[in-house]
């Protein structure tokens, strides 16, 4: 069984984003994102959402389905973001992601490829997902950055930052090499068609010195450098499935148990009638991540 990074119960965006003003980082992904994915469309998924923190960039879709692994983070999303009738919250593995296929006309997955042990299969479920001629917005850890060549080079790390394998620096974080993530990208019929470099200047002393929004901006300037060389600790592609579009796709869900996708709607749970799996719908959020006991 894949390992699975699992963020239930965490204090993500306190520990992680408030506490340790990551606004630079967060400004700085937002304008790369902003830059790649299409400004509309008509349904967009964010994988690993998290509380939300990038949905408010997707505010010309259609409908947006906000993704979660941790129940608790998609609780914490509906505080944070409030009521609208285009979100769908759905707590559910990437391995197996619930919904049909090429339901979705963009994809974002950002700050969750690193905790990937499966990456393969894990860009096999966002090909399937999203449709042809979609836009996939991925983001990796990057092996290959500059701190860690530095740090090599003097002697004060033991790993190859040159070496293609990926590097498990703790237990389900993981760095990519981006030669190796570009030979999955097009093994899993994902063709990249644009790449850029982001957190160019994420060292303590500048982020000291400088306003985050004047250094966010500083990187926007040289993120499209990433077409040529990528040294940074985070990369951004922009990805399109190897496949024809698909008009009128008429199922959403799809049973991450049996794939049938086949449900009998109730008002506390959907039932697959091909494997008989109760998948809870609870506080308007819907869980593939553990089936229901029917006892219950």
């Amino acid at each position: 069984m894949t390992r699975i990074c699992d963020y239930e119960g965490s204090q993500y965006r306190t520990e992680f984003w408030e506490r340790q003003d990551r606004r630079y980082e967060d400004l700085a992904e937002r304008i790369a994102i902003g830059r790649m994915l299409p400004s509309s469309g008509g349904r967009i998924i964010e994988v690993g959402a998290g509380f939300g923190r990038l949905i408010d960039l997707y505010q010309r879709y259609q409908q947006i389905v906000v993704m979660d692994y941790a129940r608790t983070q998609l609780e914490e999303a509906q505080r944070y973001l409030g009521q609208d009738d285009r979100f769908i919250f759905v707590v559910a593995d990437v391995y197996k992601m619930p919904f049909a296929d090429n339901l979705f006309d963009a994809l974002v997955m950002v700050r969750v490829m690193h905790h990937m042990a499966n990456v393969p299969a894990a860009l096999g479920e966002i090909q399937r997902i999203t449709n042809g001629g979609g836009a996939a917005i991925i983001e990796h850890a990057n092996k290959r950055h500059l701190k860690a060549i530095l740090r090599w080079r003097l002697k004060r790390q033991g790993w190859n930052p040159f070496d293609r394998a990926p590097h498990e620096f703790v237990d389900l974080n993981f760095d990519f090499h981006p030669a190796w993530m570009r030979e999955k990208f097009a093994k899993a019929g994902l063709t990249i068609q644009a790449t850029r470099t982001v957190s160019h200047f994420r060292l303590p002393l500048l982020k000291q010195l400088i306003s985050p929004g004047l250094l966010a901006k500083f990187d926007g300037v040289v993120q499209p450098t990433g077409r040529w060389f990528q040294y940074t600790p985070s990369i951004f592609h922009l990805a399109t499935p190897d496949k024809p579009p698909q008009k009128n796709v008429s199922q959403f869900f799809k049973c991450p148990a049996c794939h049938s996708a086949s449900f009998e709607n109730h008002p506390d749970y959907l039932i697959c009638p091909s494997c008989n799996s109760y998948w809870a719908f609870r506080d308007n959020i819907y869980d593939f991540k553990t089936p229901l006991n029917p006892s219950i």
